[in-house]
């Protein structure tokens, strides 16, 4: 049973779901925003209204930039509801039912379109002894950062490649952290290969200016960075305690209390996938992406996909593919609400293009430095499951990650495989001597996040 009806309803508000809401809204028509954070901003934007530092400079003028996103969604008149999270998406003859966990109890409501904004997540790194506690992600990092306030202590080394990394590392210096090292994947082949993007990636000398700056405050802390390291492995008991990696041909050792992770983000196609949207291989990226048209349009009929969530842009552009995505909802439903906004359109497709143009640049500079496991590492932290085990059953002719869950449960506990899916189709494939996009990727079904019969059977009563 349906509560409240929407034309449109938007998952996720950081940048690309506030902008979509925003623009749907503005046109005249009813939007719900569904988030699962307590206030807007998503992961980028993270408690852009109420950040825990006492200084909020320290993230710099770019996190600032979400203040007048945020604004803009809080005047649009759109319904928002925090602490929601998505669980099941149901298509419908009118178009969608969406259910959703609330503190309180569960909720449902119906929409005409879906727009998908849950925007990116960190890539896996497998190496041996990521589950030791003391291990985080960059993202994990940051999110203390932002909401709390809380930087580590002790030995930090922060290891892997991308912006993200560097970025963090500039947060933690003008925190007063003090960093041990940063262990960078990145060689000089890929800066080689990287310039002959330079070029092009000039129209987006801004980013390229920030990425100096950064690396030149890092230098003047004196943080050592090493780079073209390969073969990480965290060592300890109870606890990481060191890092281990090869460095110039020589095998080292590095004192570590905690270890930042790191090799890149990813979009997050986990609900795009459990509505059958229709995927391909990005080989530059080493991952999925859903296959999108004009206005993030994916294969399936009345459901959008805007930001990261579509393929890796950063903050700016994924705000510009939510107010495209926005318009494109208002053109699907009623097209006079388009008068004189198909200009604007236009607009915001030339300025989309213009801040890709560095994407290839750090796509081919920053591209993942992941050797495949050893056997003995831990691939599905949810069943335990290692690299030796995949590699074992692959080996037997096993076709793809669905036929795998029947052998070893690898994917099948609460996360559905979102931190092991793609090492899993990248371990397969190597066995078999094929490319990942012969392997497939795991066949999600809903209920896409972890709910109990009792939350389910809230439903069958009346909502609001």
């Amino acid at each position: 049973m349906s509560g409240h009806s929407y034309d449109v309803a938007v998952i996720g508000a950081g940048p690309a779901g506030l902008a979509a809401a925003s623009a749907a809204s503005d046109a005249g028509l009813t939007v719900c925003l569904l988030d699962e954070q307590r206030s807007p901003g998503g992961q980028i934007y993270r408690a852009i209204e109420s950040s825990g530092l006492k200084t909020p400079a320290i993230l710099g003028p770019d996190y600032a930039d979400g203040a007048d996103i945020v604004r803009r969604f809080r005047a649009s008149g759109a319904t928002y509801q925090e602490q929601a999270t998505v669980w099941m998406v149901d298509r419908t003859d009118a178009g969608f039912d969406i259910a959703f966990s609330l503190p309180g109890g569960q909720k449902q409501i119906s929409a005409k379109r879906l727009v998908v904004a849950t925007g990116a997540m960190e890539r896996p790194v497998p190496v041996p002894g990521w589950t030791l506690p003391g291990v985080m992600s960059a993202g994990a990092a940051q999110i203390l950062l932002k909401q709390s306030g809380i930087t580590p202590s002790g030995e930090i080394v922060l290891a892997g490649n991308g912006p993200l990394l560097f970025l963090l590392a500039s947060q933690y210096v003008k925190a007063g952290v003090k960093i041990t090292a940063i262990l960078e994947t990145t060689t000089l082949r890929d800066r080689i290969y990287a310039l002959q993007h330079l070029p092009k990636a000039l129209r987006g000398s801004a980013y390229l200016r920030k990425g100096l700056a950064m690396l030149s405050e890092l230098r003047r802390a004196g943080v050592p960075i090493l780079s073209g390291v390969d073969g990480l492995a965290i060592l300890g008991r109870k606890s990481a305690e060191q890092v281990r990696f090869t460095h110039r041909g020589a095998s080292r050792q590095m004192v570590a209390d905690t270890i930042v992770l790191h090799e890149g983000v990813i979009p997050n196609t986990q609900l795009p996938m459990a509505l059958g949207c229709r995927m391909v291989w990005d080989k530059s990226q080493l991952c999925w992406r859903p296959e999108l048209a004009r206005f993030g349009l994916t294969s399936e009929p009345g459901i959008y996909i805007a930001g990261d969530g579509g393929g890796i842009n950063g903050a700016k552009s994924a705000a510009l593919s939510g107010e495209l995505a926005g318009l494109g909802v208002v053109q699907d439903l009623d097209g006079s609400k388009m008068s004189g906004k198909t200009s604007h359109a236009a607009d915001l497709e030339k300025k989309l293009q213009d801040d890709g143009a560095v994407r290839p640049f750090l796509e081919r500079l920053y591209r993942p430095h992941l050797s495949l496991p050893s056997d003995e590492a831990i691939v599905c932290r949810c069943e335990e499951i290692t690299a030796g085990e995949i590699r074992r059953i692959a080996a037997t002719g096993c076709p793809g990650p669905n036929q795998m869950k029947s052998f070893c449960r690898a994917g099948m506990g609460p996360c559905q495989g979102r931190m092991c899916s793609l090492t899993v189709t990248r371990l397969m494939a190597d066995v078999q001597q094929t490319d990942p996009s012969e392997i497939g990727h795991y066949r999600l079904r809903m209920p896409i996040k972890p709910v109990t019969v009792a939350e389910m059977a809230q439903l069958a009563g009346p909502t609001e």
